[in-house]
């Protein structure tokens, strides 16, 4: 398909946004009227400025409020539109785009605003102009796309058509089903956007909330479907007005604005293709398919950029966890950790993308590694939806494993599953100690430890970028949005998973300096992985044989234990071996049962959380998290104190 963007959907002036929207590859751009009025040179040099970048000019907007209740009004909105007319020229476009009027005398009635809008046609094609009739949610008495179409089909002039934009049907939660018996030449243009559903106005809700199709959580896919399906053939353009994103960096929002365009047309053709045959006739467009999103197994290993002060703290760390030194690099300065299944990589070299990122991160995931059937597959996947592909410094006979960059800057690498000894594929770059993994297998209760799930601290506005990230080039699934309380201020936390949950992933910001997650964002140099998460068949016993051996377990206050007694009315024993071993607890509404233990944080940039999930319990234990951040904030004061 053709594909377009809002200049309103981006940060900076608008030579900035003609340049990132031209870097990333669309087809056009929809000029909105502020910032050519806040442009200093003439239209003619957008123009020229477009044209330059290979950018088409697809439309002008927005015209507002058109119709008028006396025979004055509306001339003078005859008049005002030969002078868009004039512009138009200047610009180079043909499409004006005309929003329903807010105005407390707006018009209702069908036959009136039909007599108006004929004019407004007639005036368009003497210009060879067309208008685009678009309904605004929020519009005084036309609101919906159905009202815009029974003008539209009334004056059934070739200059008139619609504007479809999804915001506004989906906000009001209006069916958008009918489309499909719209005439698709007479929808002149589609404007997408997603959204989270907010509990305010829909003025509001539009003005702050909208975000790229598959960052929310309208149904744009069924929508666009319903497009495709009138036979519309033109171009799909996103019109996003957000908050955060007026302050993002252009040339990254719109790497992600076209990312999601991509996602939602491989969606549409995957919703196609899951239909009867016979549900709708086959699109008049091709539609983007890129390989199937990869089938990911589970975590391979995570890799910690260190300099050599920060490599011996973190491998005391790590051993006191009950990690094992289990190899080490065959050309670089690189050594291996394991815990059961669980490989955490410490990387010293000092000409390396770590290193790099170390400078610029400090002590901090620089990569993590997903485990699939085809890497390969998958990278090409990613490179397709925008994803820079990384390649660094290779050894004779070492694996070139495919990575590409990660919203953060970070590495994500896709490796091979595991040989049939059971050792995960990487592992062949690393001279590995025999009796170190076998003393793995053997012990237990962590023989059988593996990552559960790993939490990114991000920094505010950073969730929807994520968010697009791992359901469109990994597959992934969003989950909850759950709100959390620190003691110092709220968090907030998106979860985000595989259908088989094999990968899980949580996504938490706040917007306050002072709490846990912000210090670990500012630490981290823009944030990272903050926590892994990693399960054990026996929680208890292992936290009591952590704390045996002197570990920085972070401690859980006695009181929190009297509340369980107190809620759950638990087994006498289990209640003390929870108490004992410092156990967090948290049963769901089914019976299921998730305990988890944290060890201290190291430099209070990231933490090891100890998970044991039980009768199928499907979450991430966030009723303990004022517990938690309130022991780390104790924690916290006691090693400024000592």
């Amino acid at each position: 398909m053709r594909r377009s963007i809002a200049t309103v959907s981006l940060s900076g002036m608008l030579r900035d946004k003609l340049q990132a929207i031209a870097a990333a590859r669309f087809d056009g751009v929809e000029i909105f009227e502020n910032d050519l009025l806040q442009f200093s040179g003439k239209p003619q040099d957008v123009k020229a400025m477009a044209a330059d970048l290979g950018l088409a000019i697809d439309m002008f907007q927005p015209f507002r409020d058109f119709d008028g209740s006396t025979p004055a009004q509306v001339a003078r909105s005859l008049d005002r539109v030969e002078r868009k007319f004039d512009l138009m020229d200047a610009l180079g476009t043909d499409l004006l785009l005309v929003c329903s009027s807010v105005q407390p005398d707006a018009l209702g009635d069908t036959d009136r605003l039909a007599e108006q809008f004929a004019q407004l046609a007639e005036a368009a094609g003497r210009r060879g102009k067309r208008i685009a009739y678009e309904a605004l949610a929020w519009g005084s008495q036309v609101k919906l796309f159905s009202q815009v179409w029974d003008v539209v089909r009334k004056v059934n002039h070739p200059a008139l058509g619609m504007c479809l934009d999804s915001f506004h049907t989906l906000s009001l939660r209006d069916d958008p089903a009918p489309i499909r018996q719209i005439p698709g030449d007479r929808i002149f243009y589609v404007q997408l956007a997603d959204a989270p559903w907010v509990n305010t106005d829909v003025l509001t809700h539009s003005r702050h909330y909208r975000c790229f199709p598959g960052q929310g959580e309208f149904d744009v896919t069924g929508m666009m479907r319903a497009i495709l399906d009138a036979g519309y053939t033109g171009t799909i353009s996103l019109e996003i007005f957000n908050d955060e994103f007026r302050s993002a960096p252009a040339r990254a929002n719109a790497v992600d604005a076209m990312r999601s365009l991509l996602w939602l047309e491989e969606q549409v053709g995957l919703s196609r293709a899951a239909a009867a045959p016979s549900a709708a006739p086959a699109p008049q467009v091709s539609l983007f398919s890129p390989p199937p999103a990869p089938k990911l197994a589970g975590w391979s290993f995570i890799e910690f950029s260190v300099d050599t002060a920060a490599a011996a703290r973190l491998a005391e760390l790590l051993l006191s966890l009950g990690f094992s030194r289990i190899g080490r690099h065959r050309s670089k300065d690189v050594e291996l950790y394991g815990l059961g299944d669980v490989r955490i990589v410490l990387n010293r070299e000092t000409e390396s993308f770590s290193r790099h990122y170390f400078e610029r991160h400090g002590t901090s995931a620089c990569a993590t590694a997903l485990t699939t059937a085809n890497p390969q597959a998958a990278i090409v996947r990613a490179e397709a939806l925008g994803c820079t592909r990384v390649t660094g410094q290779i050894g004779q006979g070492e694996l070139d494993i495919p990575a590409v960059q990660a919203p953060d800057g970070s590495l994500l690498y896709f490796c091979p599953p595991a040989n049939a000894d059971g050792h995960h594929a990487f592992e062949a770059d690393f001279v590995m100690d025999a009796d170190a993994v076998a003393a793995l297998a053997a012990h237990a209760p962590t023989a059988t430890a593996r990552v559960d799930h790993l939490v990114q601290a991000v920094p505010a506005g950073q969730i929807e970028p994520w968010v697009l990230f791992q359901r469109a080039v990994l597959g992934l699934t969003p989950q909850r949005s759950v709100v959390l309380h620190d003691p110092f201020g709220v968090l907030r936390s998106r979860e985000i998973e595989s259908s088989d949950k094999a990968i899980r992933t949580s996504l938490i910001v706040s917007e306050r300096d002072n709490t846990a997650i912000s210090r670990s964002v500012a630490r981290l140099g823009g944030g990272g992985v903050q926590q892994v998460a990693i399960e054990v068949q026996d929680l208890i016993a292992s936290m009591k044989a952590l704390r045996a051996q002197g570990a920085p377990v972070l401690p859980v206050p006695d009181n929190y234990f009297d509340d369980l007694d107190a809620k759950y009315a638990l087994d006498p024993a289990f209640l003390q071996g929870l108490r004992e071993a410092g156990v967090f607890y948290e049963r769901d509404a089914q019976g299921g049962e998730y305990l988890h233990a944290y060890a201290a944080p190291f430099d209070d940039r990231f933490e090891f959380e100890f998970i044991e999930r039980r009768g199928g319990y499907d979450l991430y234990g966030s009723t303990n998290s004022p517990f938690r951040l309130a022991a780390l904030a104790e924690w916290r004061a006691a090693q400024q104190a000592g």
